[in-house]
This record gives C-alpha cells, sequence and structure tokens, in this order.
C-alpha cells in the first residue's frame, strides 16, 4: 500500500502535527535550532581548538602567526534555507505493506519540513528516482509544506537500474547556491562513489545524512523457501530461509554493508542517523537532536 493510497496532504500533514510536532514541542520545548541551526556566515570571534572541532573552520592564519590551532565561530544565522534531497527509487518499497521505507520518507520530510517553516526558514527539496523527478523551489508556510506532501504522495515515476545516489547530491549542489542545511534521506542502496559527492556538498553546506532502514535487510526472518526479488535489477532468486548458515551469511552480509555505509558517511564528513520502519518516529527524531548535541559539547 502505497502513501498516496490512504492519505491526501492535509491530513497528513495534520496527523503529523497533533502526532509528532505536538509531542516534539513537549519533549523538547521548541529548542530546534539545536538541532537544525545552520552555521553563520559572520565571524564571532576565534578560539583556540578543541578536540572534535570541524577543521574547516580552522583559521590559518592565525594559527601561523601564534603556533596554536585556533578556529573561527559564527554567528548563528536567524533564518536558513533547507534543502532535501528524498531519495524514492525502487529499494524504498521495501517494508511492511503499512509501513514501507517510503512511508517514513514521506513522514520525516513532511515533519521536518514543518518545523522548520513555522520558524520562518525556507524549505526546497529534490525528489530522485534515478533521475531528479521533481525540485521544489526554497519557500516558506504551511503551504510550501502541503506542496512537498502533495508531491511525495504521487506515485514515483518508473525507473531502471540500480539507484546511483551521486547523481542526487550532485543535483542538490547545482541547486543550493547558498550555504543551507541539506537533508539527505534515503536507504542509501547505491552505485558506490556517493560519498565523494557528499564531501564536496559538506564543504559549502551543513548536510545531515538520513538513512532508512527496515530490521528485515538486516537480520531474515526463518520463512522457509521463498522467491525474492532485487527491485533495483528485476533479478529473481530462490533462497531458504530457514537455513541457519544461510541467516548468518546473510547477517553477516548487511552488518557488513551497514559498516561501510557508516563509514563512508563518516570520510565525507556527514552525521549519519537510521531511522527504523518499525521506530516510534518522535523517539527517533530525538535521538537524531540529543546525538547532535553530544557532537556539538
Amino acid at each position: 500500500m502505497t502513501p498516496s493510497s490512504v492519505q491526501t496532504p492535509e491530513r497528513l500533514l495534520h496527523r503529523l502535527e497533533w502526532r509528532v510536532i505536538r509531542r516534539l514541542d513537549g519533549q523538547l520545548q521548541g529548542d530546534y535550532r539545536t538541532m537544525f541551526r545552520g552555521v553563520g556566515v559572520d565571524v564571532a570571534d576565534l578560539r583556540e581548538y578543541e578536540l572534535g572541532d570541524d577543521v574547516r573552520h580552522i583559521d590559518w592564519n592565525v594559527t601561523a602567526r601564534t603556533d596554536v590551532a585556533h578556529v573561527r565561530t559564527f554567528l548563528e544565522d536567524r533564518e536558513l534555507t533547507a534543502w532535501m534531497l528524498l531519495d524514492r527509487s525502487p529499494s524504498m518499497g521495501f517494508g511492511p505493506t503499512d509501513r514501507q521505507k517510503e512511508t517514513v520518507l514521506v513522514e520525516v520530510a513532511v515533519a521536518l519540513a514543518r518545523v522548520l517553516t513555522r520558524g520562518g526558514n525556507r524549505v526546497g527539496a529534490i525528489l530522485y528516482n534515478n533521475a531528479v523527478e521533481r525540485t521544489i523551489a526554497p519557500r516558506t508556510g504551511r503551504r510550501q509544506v502541503l506542496r512537498l506532501a502533495h508531491e511525495l504522495l504521487r506515485p514515483a515515476a518508473e525507473s531502471s537500474g540500480t539507484t546511483d545516489l551521486r547523481r542526487l547530491i550532485e543535483a542538490g549542489a547545482s541547486v543550493a547556491r547558498q550555504r543551507s542545511l541539506v537533508f539527505v534521506v534515503s536507504d542509501f542502496i547505491s552505485e558506490p562513489g556517493w560519498e565523494r559527492a557528499m564531501s564536496r556538498l559538506t564543504e559549502r553546506h551543513e548536510v545531515i545524512a538520513i538513512r532508512l532502514v527496515d530490521p528485515r535487510e538486516l537480520d531474515l526472518p526463518d520463512a522457509g523457501w521463498i522467491v525474492v526479488e532485487d527491485v533495483e535489477t528485476g533479478e529473481l532468486l530462490s533462497v531458504d530461509t530457514g537455513d541457519p548458515e544461510f541467516r548468518r551469511r546473510f547477517s553477516d552480509a548487511a552488518s557488513a554493508r551497514q559498516n561501510e555505509i557508516h563509514q563512508l558517511a563518516k570520510q565525507a564528513g556527514t552525521p549519519l542517523y537510521e531511522i527504523s520502519t518499525d521506530d516510534d518516529l518522535v523517539r527517533a527524531l530525538v535521538r537524531m537532536v540529543e546525538s547532535r548535541r553530544r557532537q556539538r559539547r
């Protein structure tokens, strides 16, 4: 069941405002800037480098003069522009019939967009399915969130071949002219090379990667002989999920892939957060906030 078969933009946004955003207000006291603040362009001060500081903010002239590493601190932008790079490739259709990864993507994108626009910030988006489906120019206000919801509730365009996230990230870099907050929301099932594009994106923007997963992708249940289809390529394969050795190899391969994705994101200088199809969305977003607070400390 796709999101569009049970939702309208107004109903979706109303449900998220009551069930997600109001609960976030209660748990975070509206302190979304901790999670979403962008780095300003105005230098506020200089201080000595501390372990964990962003090396991109080192002032090399002052460091050379004093022989002590110094970093620039910035005035926080009062308003920011956020871009959402949203992966709608076939693999996002995996998961329970009532809560596939694509359903979680819609909820995450609309909830974040509403949180940001309530603060007067502008939100834009790129919808991608191995090609750019639609680019939504950044605007503020509830109407903009409804437009995003409307586009996300439409069925994704047909696509073929394995997903290449590099092209989505490069498309984001081409449209985000000013320094922005960029969310990349995907399951990161992709051709290799996306991390290099992500690294270039982080040179100019503050980037947050959100990986959507389903527990069955990591731990295959015992369901006997089944036929599985690679939704990216259409290949069919018959497997015996009742074989403990097969399930162990599957789990090991899934863990290795998960570790690789986290390492590539780390190399790109991008924090990577995971949200599962069986997660409570409020708890998942609060985890993101708390993690970013710890990183900044």
